[in-house]
């Protein structure tokens, strides 16, 4: 069953690469944005996961640097299926094989950590898609954890919301497996191998990804202040989703479904085959 999966995600990928090189030039940019996330929603799903959002009445409309923990190469697909968002990435992810060429064309901004200046380059281009209306989104730790706890956050990145004056959006990430516990199958640490994390995951049996919205930060602040309130924020959220882990897969997927967002068709399929791979939002508790 897994090597399945595995063609399946393969299959998919290639997909994603058909769909960029040949259909993105002559769609507009808010038909890109929704086939991103419809292919996001179906990444997850051939990974056995589901996406449920909490408290996504929070979600900011307007341009935003979107910051969130970062747990697994997952979490990209995750807030993708959320809200299609460019991203700052390690310039090594530009390397990987079909991946790094989806990112890229994705408008990927790249980061090569061992240079002091890249700091600056990339901030001075965030700030200047932001003050243009896009979004961009980071993970100011800076490196990926087990999703237990945070670490401290890099405040340098914020300085790209501060300079486009544009607010901050948080957003927590958790993972929960088939016994409703939270899963560390999707963390992506150490000198964990890239294949040895997707069979992890692909063997660890069902998986909800939980994605909650934080209040946004207004504009105003330094960076220090407002990169300490992002992380205040997200650490409140996370602390609440393993408080209430489990709860979200009391019900059915089938009485789930019903409370789904609605579904719209994309790419030729019916909105109901779609539905299935919508995101369901959370309930609070």
């Amino acid at each position: 069953m897994t090597a399945i999966r595995k063609l399946r995600l393969v299959f998919h990928l290639l997909r994603g690469m058909v769909i960029v090189a040949l259909r993105f030039s002559h769609v507009t940019p808010a038909r890109r944005a929704e086939m991103t996330r419809r292919w996001s929603l179906k990444m997850l799903r051939i990974c056995g996961m589901r996406l449920v959002v909490h408290n996504d009445g929070a979600r900011l409309d307007a341009s935003a640097l979107v910051v969130g923990n970062h747990v697994s190469w997952l979490d990209i697909y995750t807030v993708n299926a959320w809200r299609p968002t460019p991203f700052v990435s390690k310039a090594e992810v530009r390397q990987w094989p079909v991946v790094g060429w989806l990112a890229e064309k994705l408008d990927t901004v790249f980061l090569q950590r061992e240079k002091r200046t890249e700091a600056m380059r990339v901030m001075h281009e965030m700030a200047e898609r932001l003050r243009s209306g896009g979004l961009m989104c980071v993970f100011p730790e800076g490196t990926t954890t087990d999703g237990q706890e945070l670490l401290p956050f890099h405040a340098n990145l914020f300085q790209a919301a501060v300079s486009a004056g544009c607010a901050v959006q948080p957003i927590c990430l958790m993972y929960e497996d088939a016994q409703q516990r939270q899963s560390v199958a999707p963390a992506y640490t150490g000198e964990l191998a890239l294949g040895k994390s997707l069979d992890m995951v692909l063997r660890g049996g069902p998986i909800v990804a939980h994605l909650y919205v934080c209040e946004p930060i207004a504009p105003g602040g330094d960076r220090r202040a407002t990169s300490a309130a992002a992380r205040d924020a997200i650490g409140a959220a996370l602390a609440k989703l393993q408080a209430n882990v489990g709860k979200p897969t009391a019900e059915s997927l089938a009485e789930l479904q019903k409370h789904a967002y609605p579904a719209t068709e994309v790419g030729g399929g019916a909105a109901g085959e779609a539905a299935a791979d919508e995101p369901v939002p959370g309930r609070e508790g």
